[in-house]
């Protein structure tokens, strides 16, 4: 498949978000007791959208085309999407209307001044990756923390390939494995709307629908996360337990490329798991003079 279909995931992601919530959440009254649909019906969110009960069927049919931003933002709120979700209706309705034909392709490489800028973060983990998950680049205290992850042959390490097909390392790196797991698929699924034209993510989705039966699962849910600010809590094989705050920010000079820094209050365990850890990185790698003498 060279591209998502962009009306079998608006078909499928309003149906699903419509059939989650109730007419009691809603605010509505029920009649009878007997409802033969899982949460709300079409004509109720109509209603509550304030649209005709026709114009809604041709929007979940897989149809945005036509949408303004205010239809848009009464929909989301019917359905009661949160940010994340929002921000995904406006992308598919954005990518609707959009014509046809190839897109630029995200970044598969990262330019030396990237690399500088990590190598000058020495005393916190960091690194850039793709929307689909590719690890680009590293310092060196990233490339330790996350050995677990780039221990495997194929380049680039892919966390997603790491997650859904090494789950049992996996689960022994990650301590909230199966919120991870939840994470990174549906934030492939906001990356395959944005940019649905991206074979090599169509081929990651495919091999991880073929080879996992979680991650089917996972993606059936329809569930979409933005990559923001957050906690990740980790077991490395070395130092042991790391609760460690992350910050994920989009890189405006190479679009779709995320950086990603992880760190830990001062005093704390993890701040002294992330020296011990960058001790630990640094005598893994040979001195120059000793290279200099090997060759």
């Amino acid at each position: 498949m060279a591209m998502i279909d962009l009306r079998t995931e608006i078909k499928e992601f309003l149906s699903s978000r419509r059939a989650r919530i109730t007419p009691e959440r809603a605010g509505l009254p029920v009649y009878g007791g007997n409802r033969r649909v899982k949460g709300l019906r079409r004509a109720e969110v109509a209603l509550l959208a304030g649209v005709s009960v026709d114009y809604y069927v041709r929007m979940e049919r897989g149809s945005l085309t036509g949408a303004s931003d205010g239809v848009l933002d009464a929909l989301a709120s019917a359905l009661q999407l949160d940010e994340a979700e929002r921000d995904h209706l406006f992308q598919l309705a954005r990518q609707s209307r959009a014509p046809g034909g190839p897109r630029r392709r995200p970044a598969v490489t990262v330019r030396p001044a990237l690399q500088q800028v990590l190598d000058a973060i020495t005393d916190a983990p960091a690194w850039i990756c793709s929307g689909r998950y590719d690890v680009l680049a590293t310092n060196r205290l990233a490339r330790a923390l996350y050995s677990p992850v780039l221990a495997g042959t194929r380049r680039p390490a892919n966390t997603a390939r790491f997650v859904y097909l090494d789950p049992e390392a996996a689960r022994k790196f990650f301590v909230d494995y199966d919120r991870i797991a939840g994470d990174v698929a549906a934030k492939l699924r906001v990356e395959a709307v944005r940019n649905p034209h991206d074979e090599e993510l169509i081929a990651l989705v495919g091999e991880l629908s073929t080879r996992s039966e979680l991650f089917r699962q996972r993606w059936a849910s329809q569930d979409v996360r933005l990559h923001r600010s957050g906690r990740k809590r980790l077991h490395h094989p070395v130092v042991g337990r790391l609760d460690l705050d992350v910050e994920s920010m989009e890189l405006p000079a190479e679009p779709g490329l995320l950086l990603n820094v992880y760190t830990a209050p001062a005093g704390t365990a993890t701040a002294d798991g992330l020296a011990l850890l960058a001790s630990w990185a640094a005598s893994q790698e040979k001195p120059a003079t000793e290279i200099r003498t090997l060759s």
